[in-house]
């Protein structure tokens, strides 16, 4: 093969930008927090039917508020994915009780599991895995949890024992006959992400991967939630992005992100991996972000990301002139 030709042959081979980016939107999941009944009612005109919605779990948020939220989330044509926080159930019971409504009310049959905020568990459960472990969540018809990744580390954890943590929650899971996902923490660096995934791979566990993304919203917002979620090496990096004090409150998207990871994605042909938003309370604009996105409405930019277009205005035929 000549050198032309095989310059030709890797110009071939690379994925056009835009249509990476839009593969790889394909099947974008939100989370949430507290979403109101309106903003739910409003996100039906704009995400697609059977998005997954995740539900965060907030310390000392009552229950019925996140069973309401569920199905709500259901009636509207989505798929509700609560998170379930370990630490938060003062019993066995109130677990049970809160798996049931969600089962029955919301018809909800998966759940992000994680430990939970809590420096001190309010009952019996200190960890995920003992949740996986109990038998509750069979019971109540869940066939699929998701499990916390974190490319970026834990503030209060060794890598080694993440890892460990990990793959003793997907034995656990699958033991049980659960499938299991996998769900990131937001991450401001694409190499840390693809790096993080390689590792899974390498460590066999060929599990779907959700990959963190913070949506659209101003650079003070993205920085004070990276330090409250523990988001460190990136979190830095985009602080020195943000230059001076007034570029704290203009809006930023993580575009570059994603057309580095849709790009990485097509190239290094990772399997079953799909972009995960964060809203920090901005929900329906960070759903209007991303369905954009996938519906290729944007335009590629030179420093390597790419701005959203406005919708087309609609064409209005004038009606036919009278014969």
């Amino acid at each position: 093969m000549t050198e032309m030709t095989a310059a030709t042959s890797q110009i071939e081979n690379r994925p056009e930008p835009i249509a990476a980016i839009a593969d790889f939107m394909a099947g974008f999941s939100l989370e949430a927090t507290r979403p109101s009944a309106e903003e739910i009612a409003a996100l039906a005109a704009i995400a697609p039917p059977a998005t997954r919605v995740y539900l965060s779990a907030v310390p000392k948020k009552p229950a019925q508020e996140a069973i309401e939220a569920a199905a709500q989330l259901r009636k509207a044509g989505f798929e509700p994915v609560p998170h379930l926080a370990a630490r938060g159930f003062a019993s066995a019971r109130a677990l049970n009780d809160f798996l049931a409504r969600l089962s029955g009310e919301a018809g909800v049959v998966r759940l992000l599991i994680i430990a939970g905020d809590h420096e001190e568990p309010v009952g019996d459960f200190r960890s995920a895995i003992e949740v996986i472990d109990g038998g509750a969540l069979q019971r109540h018809d869940i066939r699929e949890i998701g499990i916390a990744g974190y490319p970026d580390g834990h503030p209060r954890i060794l890598q080694q024992d993440l890892d460990r943590a990990l793959a003793d929650k997907i034995r656990s899971a699958e033991a049980t006959g659960m499938a299991v996902h996998i769900v990131s923490q937001f991450c401001f660096d694409a190499q840390a992400i693809v790096q993080w995934i390689a590792r899974l791979r390498d460590f066999g566990l060929d599990h779907p991967v959700r990959i963190g993304f913070a949506g659209p919203t101003n650079l003070a917002t993205l920085l004070r939630y990276a330090k409250r979620c523990g988001v460190r090496a990136s979190a830095q990096s985009l602080a020195r992005q943000a230059g001076l004090l007034r570029q704290l409150f203009a809006m930023s998207a993580p575009d570059g992100l994603v057309r580095a990871l849709a790009q990485a994605r097509a190239q290094l042909h990772l399997a079953d991996i799909a972009p995960h938003f964060f809203s920090f309370g901005g929900l329906l604009r960070t759903a209007r972000w991303a369905e954009a996105v996938a519906q290729r409405r944007i335009a590629l930019e030179a420093d390597g990301g790419f701005r959203v277009e406005p919708p087309r205005a609609e064409t209005i035929e004038a009606p036919a002139a009278a014969q």
